[in-house]
């Protein structure tokens, strides 16, 4: 049997637990966060003081945070664009060939129906903020969305969950440190808000390390291989193609990495913690019956953090003052 009907049927074995997995790690809308439990209630007489309220904590954030969540806020926004390349990976359909719901289909948007709620309880909370240019903000985000982005793992779905694994994981500290921030500045709504966000990253990265640790244990060298090749490559962030109005392309991604690296909301050092953590997390150093040429893709994850870590520890990340048109007032 070929490797990609070897692919399909483990997909094939593992949605017949697709039940399980979205009990196990989603929450029903009526028993999950929903972001009006964050947010100002519109209905109430104290509306117009809480919204001042956020308005006078906000001016005690400097612009470095507030570029940092605006970039937060549009990767999550950028939804659209995830679940679609998600539904097109090998196993995955909108129908099942009995004519019923395909198990993946229904995780997938699930998935995306909790993950939709982050872009929204952010936005409503820059634009609450008035620190942002919100139109600036917004045109960044239709733009992602019709930009797409390629994360390097075609229809594959082994690739794919490597890559969801390690996103998730990515967003939950980026998230987690925002809160940290917000905290010490005495802004404990968003420290909230921005730590239930970080669960749920949570929560949904447990879900796709699961799935990777199934195929493991039904194709291993595969799987092996599907994980270095995407280590290998590098992973590319959701938001790579960031742009403001009238610009190219990913022109301001560097410049925003920049920024989240020195307010340590995401750095380097983070992303060889990520690879350390899914290498433990797999076991991938007691996997059994794997190919010569596994074996040689587990030597190379198995060493692959130290050697990244050292370049990191070279990196120098510059202290340039960034002008970023979200940060501009509304002329």
């Amino acid at each position: 049997m070929s490797t990609h009907n070897i692919r399909l049927e483990v997909m094939k074995v593992l949605e017949k637990n697709i039940d399980t997995f979205i009990e196990k790690f989603l929450i029903t809308p009526e028993k999950i966060w929903q972001p009006t439990d964050f947010l100002p209630n519109s209905q109430s007489n104290n509306f117009i003081e809480e919204v001042t309220e956020i308005r006078e904590l906000s001016k005690e954030m400097n612009d470095d945070f507030w570029v940092v969540l605006v970039g937060d806020t549009i990767t999550e926004e950028a939804l659209p664009t995830y679940e679609s390349w998600l539904l097109d990976i090998d196993g995955v359909s909108q129908h099942s060939e009995n004519g019923g719901d395909n198990g993946w289909a229904k995780w997938l948007r699930s998935w995306t129906g909790e993950e939709n709620r982050h872009g929204d309880v952010l936005n409503k909370y820059l634009y609450l903020s008035g620190r942002v240019n919100m139109r600036e903000v917004e045109i960044t985000t239709q733009h992602l969305i019709c930009d797409g982005f390629d994360i390097g793992t075609a229809r594959d779905p082994y690739k794919n969950f490597v890559y969801t694994s390690f996103q998730e994981l990515a967003t939950y500290i980026s998230h987690n440190n925002v809160a940290k921030i917000a905290r010490k500045k005495g802004h404990k709504l968003l420290a909230k808000m921005s730590k239930i966000i970080a669960g749920d990253e949570m929560r949904h990265h447990l879900a796709y390390t699961e799935f990777v640790k199934q195929i493991f244990q039904h194709d291993p060298s595969e799987m092996m291989l599907a994980f270095q090749h995407m280590m290998k490559h590098k992973i590319v962030m959701p938001a790579m193609h960031l742009r403001l109005s009238g610009e190219e392309k990913g022109t301001i991604f560097d410049q925003f990495s920049a920024v989240a690296q020195r307010t340590g909301v995401y750095t380097g050092f983070d992303y060889v913690d990520i690879i350390k953590k899914l290498n433990s997390t797999w076991n991938i150093d007691k996997i059994t019956g794997l190919t010569s040429e596994a074996e040689k893709a587990r030597d190379y994850l198995m060493k692959l953090p130290d050697r990244m870590y050292r370049i990191t520890e070279r990196i120098v990340v510059p202290n340039t003052k960034y002008e970023f048109k979200w940060m501009n007032p509304i002329s």
